[in-house]
This record gives C-alpha cells, structure tokens and sequence, in this order.
C-alpha cells in the first residue's frame, strides 16, 4: 500500500513503512507553488500603492525571509510527528477548541482558492478559447481531481512545476529587462516607511498564510529526517520562488502601469510574444496556479476533516467522503471567485492582510508551543481524544488568541477598517508584529506555569489501524 498513487491517509498518523523521500522535496514543492501568477501581483500591489522599486523589492525580502521562517519552523514540524498541520493545534487549543482557528484556516482556503482561479480561469479560457467564467469552472474542476488523489501526485506537480515555471520566468524576465531601463527605476529609489512596511507585510503575509498547512506536505518524510533539513529547505524554496515572482510583478507594476492593472494575465503573456509562445505562457501560468490551488484544495480538506472529527471522533476518512469535501471546497471557491474576479486586486490585497491579523496568534502560540513549551514532545494519540490529556477546550491559549487578534486592530490598516494608531505612525501596517509578538510573550508565560499535559517522551500511535486508546491525565 505505501507504493499507492492514490492516498488513502487523511487525519491520521503516518506509520514509519509509508514514510518516503528526502527534505529536498519541500524545495522543489514550494518553489512551484510560489513562482506563479499571483505571487506576481502581490509583488506588484507593493508598486500599484505607492511604493518605488527599490524599496518595495527590500521589503518583499524582508518580508518574505520572516515570514518564511516562521513557515519553514511548521514545515519541520511534519516528519517529527507525522500529522496534517491543524491536528497539532489540539495540544495548544484542545480537540475540540482547535475548531477556533480552524474554521478561519478553511475560509483562508476558500479565499485563496477564488483568487488563483480568477486568474487561472484567465488562463484557461484563453486555452479552451471559451470565456473567464467556463475558465474558471474547467480550472476548478481539474484541482479537485488532482488533489482528490493526494500527497504523491502533489509533490510530482510541484517538482514538474518548478522546472517549468522557473524557465518561463528566466525567460520572461529577460523580455522584461529588453523593455525597461533598469538604471532609471533603480535610481528612483526613495524610502517612504509606510511603503515600506506594507511591502514587507504583504510578503510576509504570503508566507504566513502557508503555515497553517505547511506540515501537510512533510509529514510523509522518514521520521529520522533532520529538522534543520526540512526547515532551511523549505524556506529556500519558498522564499526564493516568491521573491523571484513577486520582484517582476514589481518591475511590471512600474513599467507597465494601467496596462497590467487591467489584465495581469494578457500582459505578461504579451510580454513574452504571441501564438505558439502565447499559448505556451498561459499553460505556464494554469499549471503555476494548478500547484498552489491544489495545496489550498487540500488543506481545506484536512482542516474540514480535522474541525469535524474533533467533535464526532472520526479518525479515518473513506475515498467517498474525501471526494465529498474536497468537491464543497472547490464549489466554494468557485462561487467566491466568480463573484469577485471583476474587483480582484482591491479585494486580494485586503483579502492578504485581514488574514494575517488571525494566523499570526496561531502561529505563535503554535510554534512556543511545540518549540519551547512541548518540546516536540507530544501524545499522538491523546490528540484525538477530548477527555485525554490536552483536553476538549483548552482556555488558555484560546484566550491569548483572542487577546492576540484583538492586540492587533489598532495597528490594522485595511481598505474596510484602519485602526486609531495607523496615523501615528504615518499609515503604517505592524498589526503582524504585534501579532507575533504579544500572543507569543502570553502564551509562554502562561504554559510553562502548568506542564501536566506534556509528556516525558513522545508517545505516539500504532503502525496501523488509525489512532490508539488515549491513556487519561499527564
């Protein structure tokens, strides 16, 4: 079973014989999921409001380096435990409680989901030579199917897909620098702080809105691989691939002006040429978003999968039922990107931002957790039971998550609600760095008062069969 194209784990723990691959995947994987078309207009949101080349490339590094790190520490999280992602939330939050931020995690998904239809379907109608709504229906369709077979075939689509997406964007990149005079907009450089943090925010809000199902995609590594591995692969391929896409929407953005705003997807592939190259971009650019929708498919899928079984003991999941969510996924989606593909750039940029006010808390109190409080040390099996040691509410930290996301909103600074201090500090958004660091600094303090619940060792799960009984109290 463990040579099986088709998944057949979901929540459950994977045993030892149907671990495989190296740390390197996470590299391949997550290079292409992020050298593609959205990633391209984040970075170009950074110019499109206000910012200037130079400064807005530093900042997406900047951004996309702390963000990323952050990722890259819940990546490393998978071969140890050998978990989705959101099942590790039960040991902070409790079996049931873990339903908080799980039900935020699934519209993130959806969201995500609509935004790279929106310009995949793009993609897609040129292709099938139909229209932007049968694109994104046909878009959709195809990542249900590929997600509904699972982790392997995921990772070959991201291995395919950074090879291809990185040759078309050397050569799209090279037609870029054909077009713009480099010197001139590389000497326009003038910092402006507010400019910079939303740069810096938008990138980092990128990679942190991956942390919440990072682990998915690690979990089948052996157990013995190193941590370290993982994690600086991971980051590597993260960072450089959005990096690498988000400073050519930068390079467009100020070149290009109201010709990319109106249609992101015809100017690149204009960019590059027409007929057969045209044809060839736009495959390019349905399959970059194939790889990433996929993993938001998927992701929402286990979370759906983790926030109901905290409530009916579900450990296994059949073929049927995994189609089942995973096709109210991709209808989901689909509606929200049919809805809102006419105002997509205004809607993505708040989209990005108003997510990071709710998954910043959930990566801190995850990562002190897991890192500093448990460390790594965590009952497996106890995760799926509310009367085991973690509990079915754990108050404390779902009460630091509150405190996290309301620590935030007087730094928020959206097109729907700005916060009081926005002005202040001249209309810059930091509500991310108080959401790192106030849930962080609480949750610490407050764990490390009570340790009943963490083990002396990891206890973990049988081979086979699903989840073990849960033995009772610390």
């Amino acid at each position: 079973m463990a040579d099986t194209l088709v998944e057949r784990r979901s929540i459950d723990v994977v045993p030892d014989d149907e671990r495989h691959g190296t740390a390197f995947s996470q590299f391949t994987l997550w290079l292409g999921a992020n050298l593609q078309i959205t990633a391209v207009v984040t970075g170009a949101l950074a110019v499109v409001f206000g910012g200037d080349v130079v400064w807005s490339v530093v900042g997406l590094l900047l951004g996309n380096l702390l963000g990323g790190a952050v990722m890259a520490l819940h990546s490393a999280q998978g071969p140890k435990l050998g978990l989705p992602q959101m099942i590790q939330s039960r040991a902070q939050f409790g079996v049931r409680g873990a339903v908080v931020p799980l039900l935020l995690v699934i519209l993130m998904y959806v969201g995500f989901f609509a935004s790279g239809s929106v310009l995949a379907g793009q993609a897609t109608a040129e292709l099938t030579h139909t229209n932007d709504t049968t694109g994104i229906i046909v878009f959709a369709v195809i990542t249900a199917v590929v997600a509904a077979v699972g982790y392997r075939v995921i990772h070959v689509l991201g291995r395919v897909a950074s090879v291809i997406c990185a040759i078309a964007f050397i050569y799209l990149g090279i037609r870029l620098l054909d077009r713009v005079d480099l010197s001139a907009l590389l000497g326009d450089a003038h910092f402006d702080l507010p400019m910079f943090l939303l740069a810096v925010s938008l990138s980092a809000s990128w990679q942190l809105a991956f942390g919440p199902y990072v682990a998915d995609y690690s979990r089948y590594l052996p157990r013995t691989t190193s941590g370290r591995a993982t994690f600086w692969w991971t980051l590597s391929g993260s960072a450089i691939g959005s990096q690498w896409s988000m400073t050519f929407g930068v390079l467009v953005a100020a070149t290009a002006g109201d010709a990319f705003l109106a249609n992101q997807v015809g100017y690149v592939v204009g960019l590059g040429g027409t007929g057969l190259i045209a044809s060839v971009l736009y495959f390019v650019i349905a399959l970059g978003k194939l790889t990433i929708n996929v993993l938001n498919t998927y992701g929402g899928f286990m979370s759906m999968v983790t926030s109901i079984s905290g409530f009916r003991g579900q450990k296994t999941l059949s073929p049927r039922g995994r189609a089942v969510y995973i096709a109210l996924i991709m209808v989901a989606g689909t509606v929200v990107a049919l809805l809102g593909k006419d105002s997509f750039l205004t809607s993505f940029k708040d989209f990005l931002l108003f997510l990071l006010t709710f998954f910043t808390p959930w990566s801190a109190i995850n990562l002190v957790d897991y890192y500093l409080i448990s460390k790594e040390r965590y009952d497996i099996p106890a995760l799926s039971d509310p009367e085991g040691r973690y509990g079915a509410w754990r108050w404390d930290a779902l009460t630091v998550y509150g405190v996290g996301i309301l620590a935030q909103l007087p730094f928020l600074a959206t097109h729907f609600y700005t916060g009081p201090l926005v002005d202040p500090l001249g209309g810059a958004d930091i509500s991310w760095i108080v959401g790192l660091a106030v849930p962080a600094a609480l949750y610490w303090l407050l764990a490390r008062r009570d340790t009943s619940h963490i083990p002396t060792e990891p206890e973990h799960a049988p081979e086979e069969g699903g989840l073990a009984p849960v033995r009772k109290g610390g």
